[in-house]
């Protein structure tokens, strides 16, 4: 039974994050202020050519190359990132919503949650930096990409498995409550996953519930998801959780992977703040690499402050990422 003092609480802490978020957003815009940027710079990212010509240098003679991925790379695909000032969903602070604890006590809330994040990916495309990424791959076999995206973006651009580890998991992998039962599904796209989770619609257009003055639906916990195996328990969205360890396979083949020289690392999309995928730009270095930021923000703290030596480029990573990609890749078109 959901209890009104969990939905209080977890509106309370939102109401805290929203205060230091819009602090943040003062002292950022403040920030930005006191800077000369041209405003053509952020609408229509350029590339310095001789940035370019080194990095694609750099980039044709390397053999091993690393990627580390997070949001920016999803961002020209559309999907709500539910990260700095998208970081709530309805009047919930989302990182509250992801978490066992948020599950055992309101199932039908994170549903819900998960449920319309699922949606709204399945109704998104990979843009062209997905299939950029994707092709490198094939062009260069001891290649991997390490992303911290849920959204199934990459794996759909068709980036081969084999080169592709996905650091928190997958929305659309479901696996059981029950501590004895070992059931778990990958790749599971039905949309939605039970009748009772399909998105409310008001003459024929999906409404959007991640505003809070749509209502949402009064789901049962019966009506959920349950274990085709043990018939008792629920099933959860298979993504990590905070507060919950990284797959051991995963982080298993990440640090076997980078114990090796490494000739470039590719920071896409990602502020590397959260560890232990921030410390891979550390390992990286360690292990001999030159560092490339694609970032719609410079980064001038955390593990991917810039270097000499380094590659800073600017912009959307749906646009930059195949300009500088293309040395190798080839020109990618825009996918269809």
């Amino acid at each position: 039974m959901i209890t009104s003092n969990f939905k209080h609480e977890l509106r309370q802490r939102s109401s805290q994050y929203k205060k230091r978020l819009s602090l943040q957003r003062l002292q950022q815009f403040q920030q930005n202020s006191s800077q000369t940027m041209p405003s053509s710079t952020a609408e229509h990212p350029s590339v310095s050519q001789s940035d370019l010509d080194s990095f694609s240098k750099h980039l044709k003679s390397s053999r091993r190359i690393l990627a580390l991925c997070g949001a920016g790379l999803s961002a020209s695909s559309g999907l709500p990132t539910f990260r700095g000032a998208g970081g709530y969903w309805r009047t919930y602070d989302a990182t509250q919503l992801a978490t066992p604890e948020a599950f055992t006590e309101d199932p039908s809330l994170v549903w819900q949650f998960y449920s319309y994040r699922r949606h709204m990916a399945l109704q998104a495309k990979p843009n062209r930096a997905h299939f950029a990424l994707a092709e490198l791959a094939r062009r260069k076999p001891d290649f991997l990409t390490i992303s911290q995206n849920v959204d199934g973006l990459s794996p759909r651009a068709h980036h081969p498995a084999e080169t592709l580890e996905l650091l928190h998991g997958s929305l659309y992998d479901v696996k059981c409550m029950n501590f004895h039962c070992d059931y778990a599904e990958q790749n599971n796209f039905t949309d939605p996953i039970v009748p009772a989770l399909e998105i409310p619609q008001n003459t024929g257009a999906d409404l959007d519930i991640s505003d809070a003055q749509v209502p949402l639906k009064d789901v049962s916990t019966g009506d959920l998801p349950h274990c085709p195996k043990c018939k008792t328990a629920l099933l959860r969205p298979g993504v990590v959780w905070f507060g919950e360890p990284l797959p051991v396979k995963t982080v298993s083949r990440i640090d076997n992977w980078t114990s090796q020289h490494i000739d470039l690392i590719l920071v896409i999309g990602t502020s590397a703040i959260v560890y232990p995928a921030a410390g891979y730009i550390a390992t990286a270095r360690k292990m001999g690499a030159r560092v490339a930021v694609v970032n719609m923000e410079r980064p001038d703290t955390g593990a991917s402050k810039l270097k000499a030596g380094d590659w800073f480029f600017q912009g959307d990573a749906g646009v930059v990422v195949p300009q500088i990609l293309e040395a190798v890749t080839g020109k990618i078109e825009e996918p269809r």
